[in-house]
Parts: structure tokens; sequence; C-alpha cells
């Protein structure tokens, strides 16, 4: 049986997009409320649908990940955890959401993850999939595996190691400390703190969309550069980012820019 075919037969919840094609932008929501937005097996195969959807839409410039109801993500689903106990099982599952967030985070789209409530444990490695985090005010993140006898198994080690640094990301998951917005701001962990209000969406929409002011094409093109020049030795990402500018050189963008006649100030 394929680890696909495994996962779902593990349901409950959902994982939700809807694409605006007007703005670029798609918004991911992690729909498990009765369970704090854990991940069961079939939305762990939703979330890996809903990526592949997005390598294919190409108006796409940027996704808010947020979670239902006033929460983020409380990690894997128990009732899953406790299907797949065996170590082969749960090497699949881990092997699995390895490549679905890997692929979430090199989407060529700007990606920001929405904290409200909380982010614990595998909620807390997704946060870490996105390009920006931003956090409402009450919110916190905590990775807590540790105390559920393991350690990070969706990748989100690796990525808070390189976002944080060493030291710091050793200590939060070695003693799984909760992390609060000036916490993580603080840390450089996140990009903004959120009023907490029922339109923390829009807002988060309104943040990213300053990020997201232009053709498609560029934005993507700027993302894959930089995404790029994250993974890759310097010469490749150096070859890749000449390729990519000789993309967009006399295109169609560049041109009505410079019809418009505009001059940098």
């Amino acid at each position: 049986m394929s680890t696909r075919a495994q996962l779902m037969q593990f349901t409950g919840g959902s994982v939700d997009v809807h694409k605006d094609t007007d703005s670029g932008i798609a918004i991911i929501t992690l729909n498990n409320p009765e369970k704090k937005n854990a991940l069961s097996g079939k939305m762990m195969v939703d979330l890996c649908d809903i990526v592949s959807d997005l390598e294919q839409w190409s108006p796409g410039k940027g996704i808010v990940l947020q979670g239902a109801q006033g929460t983020f993500c409380s990690g894997g689903d128990l009732s899953t955890v406790k299907q797949i106990i065996e170590p082969a099982s749960g090497a699949r599952m881990s092997e699995y959401m390895h490549n679905v967030l890997a692929r979430l985070l090199q989407l060529p789209l700007i990606s920001i993850a929405l904290v409200r409530g909380k982010a614990l444990g595998g909620g807390a490695e997704l946060v870490t999939a996105c390009d920006f985090r931003l956090m409402t005010s009450s919110a916190e993140i905590a990775f807590v595996q540790i105390k559920m006898g393991l350690a990070t198994g969706w990748g989100g080690g690796t990525r808070l190691t390189r976002l944080i640094g060493r030291t710091k990301a050793l200590e939060l998951l070695s003693i799984a400390q909760r992390i609060t917005p000036s916490d993580a701001l603080r840390m450089g962990f996140i990009s903004d703190i959120l009023p907490e209000t029922d339109n923390a969406l829009d807002m988060a929409v309104s943040w990213l969309k300053r990020h997201t002011n232009g053709p498609s094409e560029v934005i993507r093109a700027t993302k894959k550069i930089v995404s790029s020049a994250a993974e890759q030795n310097i010469e490749e990402s150096l070859t890749g980012e000449r390729e990519i500018f000789r993309t967009l050189w006399g295109g169609a963008a560049q041109i009505k820019i410079l019809q418009k006649n505009i001059k940098h100030k």
C-alpha cells in the first residue's frame, strides 16, 4: 500500500484552499477545529494535493496559511498517530510530510503563516515552511515534540535552525519553550504582530500584498531566485539567477513599465 493510500484511511477534517485570481493570493485553511486543527492522515494528503495544484497555478503570487476558528494547528491528529505507531509507518509518514512541506516552501509564491491561537508540535513545523510568519497578539508557538518522546519529524528542526540559528533553535527545541509574539519578533522568527481582531486574515492579506504588488511572473521569478540561493551553492544559484533574468528581459512586464516612462526616484 502506498503512503498516500495508507494516510487516506485516517479521516477527519480537511485542508481547504481558496484561490483569488484577481489578487493572485491563495488562502489555505487547516480545518479540523474539534481537534484544534490537528492534521489527520487525510489532511496530510489534502495539503499535498493543494501544493501540487499551486505548483501549476501560473497567476499565483502569494499564499496565506491559516487554521480555522481562531487557532492554527496542534500538530498530528493522535487518532492517526496511534494507527501508524509502527516505526516503518511513522518513517513513511515523516518522509511524505518532509516532501510536502519542502515543496510548499519552494513554491514560486510568497507565503505567510498566519498564527492565531496555538501552533504546537507539527503545527510549529508548518509555520517554518512559509516565507514569513505573522502572529496575533495572544498567539503562541511551541515545538513540543520532546514532550511527546519525539524529535521534529516534518523538517521543522532544520528549517528553524536556518531561520534563527543553532543556539536559539536548540534552546527552543530542547525545552519545548512557549514562544510569545514579542519573543518571536525579537529573535527574528516572525515578521510582525497583528492585533487580536476578527479581521486578522484581511490584515494578513494586506500585509502580503505589499510583497506581491507586481506582475506574477516577476514575483515568481524573485521567489525562485531567493529559494535557489538558500539551497544551492553560490555558482549554481548565480547561474540560475542569470537564467531567470533572461526570461524577464524584454518581456511583457518590462515593456509595459518602459512604455510608462517611469524613472526611479
